[in-house]
C-alpha cells in the first residue's frame, strides 16, 4: 500500500463538498460587499518582509511565515493577513484616488502558528475595507455590511461584541495613571483583580465589570464618569450601538487581542449555524490608520471575515441537484439541465450508475426522476 501523504502541521486537504463550499462562501462575501459598492483587490500571496505590515501598525510578530526569495536572496513572508495589503494599496497605488475607497479582497492567508482554539495555518480570509474615513457613519456601514455578510452565507443569530482598543491607554495617560501601563493591560487580559491590586491599579477593575449587552455595560462605563478624552470614547461607543440597531450587540471594554493595530473602535463577530453556536469567533475589525510616505496618517475601518469554520460547520454546500445522464443521452438534454440550475454527471461506461457516481437524480430518457 502506498504510505499516506504526510501534510505540515496546520495544514490539510479540503475534500467535497467542503471545498466547494469554501469557494461558494468566499463567492457569497465578495457579492454581498460589491453590492455595496467595494471594488475587489487582489494582492499577492508573498511580499518582502520589511514592506508587510509598514503601512499599519502591525507588529511583526512570529505569525510570519517567512521564507527566502530564491532570486534575490531577499527575505518574503507569506501573508497572515490582507488587511494591512489593501493599506499598502491604498496609500501607493491607489493614493489618489478620490475618498471615501471602497475596497474588497478575498484569498488565502497563511501564519507561521495556530493557537489552541484554531490550530490551522493556512485560512481563507474575506472583507472589505472604508479608507479615508472611520468616524460613526463609517463605523456602522462597514458592521452592518459584515453582519449582512454573514447572514447570506447562512450564519444565524450574528453577535457583535465591541471592543474600545485604546481605552486603557487613555485612562492611563489621564485620570487613572499607573506606572505600568503595558501590565496592567496584561492583568486585565486575564481578568486579574488581585494583580491589579498589586500594581496600584485597582480602579481598572471595575472595567471588568462592564462587559456585556450593550445597554448595560454603557450605563457602567458612563459611571465611572472617567475625564475626557474617555468619556468622548465611551458616548462614541453609545452613539455606534444606537446607530447600529441591532439586537445582539456586546461591549468588553477591555478585549485586545488580535486589536494589535485598530485605534478607538474594534470589533468581534459570533453566531451559529444550525441552531449550534460556533465554538470560535467568525470575523473582526475595527478602526485604524494607514501610515502614508509623507508621514501622514489617514483613518480607515474594515472586517475580516473567517470563511473556513463557515464552511466546517456546514454552510454553503450545494443543494444544486446531481443528475445521472445514461449512456447516449443526448447533448442537449445536459445543455438545458445546466442552463436550469443542475449539475449533470454522463456515464462514460455502462458500469456507471447513479448510485455509483453520487447523483441525486438521473434522467430516465424524459424527465429527471429522482
Amino acid at each position: 500500500m502506498l504510505r499516506p501523504a504526510l501534510l505540515p502541521e496546520g495544514f490539510r486537504d479540503r475534500l467535497p463538498p467542503e471545498a466547494e463550499a469554501v469557494a461558494t462562501l468566499l463567492r457569497t462575501v465578495l457579492d454581498t460587499v460589491a453590492a455595496h459598492g467595494y471594488a475587489r483587490v487582489q494582492p499577492p500571496l508573498a511580499e518582502r518582509e520589511a514592506e508587510l505590515g509598514r503601512f499599519v501598525d502591525m507588529p511583526s510578530t512570529t505569525r510570519l511565515f517567512r521564507v527566502v526569495d530564491p532570486l534575490t536572496g531577499d527575505g518574503l513572508a507569506l501573508r497572515p493577513d490582507i488587511t494591512a495589503q489593501v493599506a499598502r494599496i491604498a496609500a501607493t497605488r491607489l493614493a489618489g484616488q478620490p475618498r471615501p475607497l471602497r475596497l474588497a479582497y478575498g484569498g488565502a492567508t497563511v501564519r507561521a502558528r495556530g493557537s489552541e482554539l484554531d490550530p490551522a495555518r493556512e485560512r481563507t480570509q474575506a472583507g472589505a475595507e472604508l479608507i479615508g474615513d472611520d468616524g460613526i457613519e463609517a463605523a456602522v456601514e462597514v458592521i452592518r455590511v459584515a453582519v449582512e455578510a454573514l447572514r447570506a452565507c447562512g450564519l444565524e443569530d450574528v453577535t457583535v461584541e465591541l471592543a474600545l482598543p485604546d481605552l486603557v491607554g487613555r485612562l492611563a495617560a489621564g485620570p487613572w495613571p499607573v506606572a505600568d501601563p503595558a501590565a496592567v493591560a496584561r492583568a486585565l487580559d486575564g481578568k486579574d483583580r488581585g494583580a491589579l491590586a498589586g500594581l496600584g491599579a485597582s480602579a481598572y477593575a471595575a472595567l471588568l465589570d462592564a462587559t456585556g449587552p450593550a445597554d448595560e455595560a454603557l450605563a457602567r462605563l458612563r459611571e465611572l464618569s472617567p475625564a475626557d478624552p474617555v468619556a468622548d470614547l465611551v458616548e462614541r461607543a453609545g452613539e455606534l450601538c444606537a446607530a447600529l440597531g441591532l439586537a445582539a450587540v456586546r461591549i468588553d471594554p477591555t478585549e485586545r487581542h488580535g486589536f494589535e493595530y485598530q485605534s478607538w473602535l474594534g470589533f468581534s463577530l459570533f453566531g451559529a449555524a444550525a441552531g449550534t453556536p460556533l465554538r470560535q469567533e467568525v470575523g473582526r475589525g475595527g478602526t485604524y490608520g494607514i501610515r502614508h510616505g509623507d508621514g501622514s496618517r489617514e483613518p480607515a475601518v474594515g472586517f475580516s471575515l473567517y470563511v473556513d469554520p463557515l464552511a466546517e460547520a456546514g454552510l454553503g454546500v450545494s443543494l444544486r441537484r446531481r443528475v445521472f445522464l445514461p449512456l447516449g443521452t443526448p447533448p442537449e438534454v445536459g445543455a438545458r439541465l445546466r442552463a436550469a440550475g443542475d449539475a449533470t454527471v454522463a456515464a462514460l461506461s455502462p458500469l456507471d450508475t447513479a448510485e455509483r457516481l453520487g447523483c441525486t437524480h438521473r434522467w430516465n430518457g424524459r424527465e429527471v426522476a429522482g
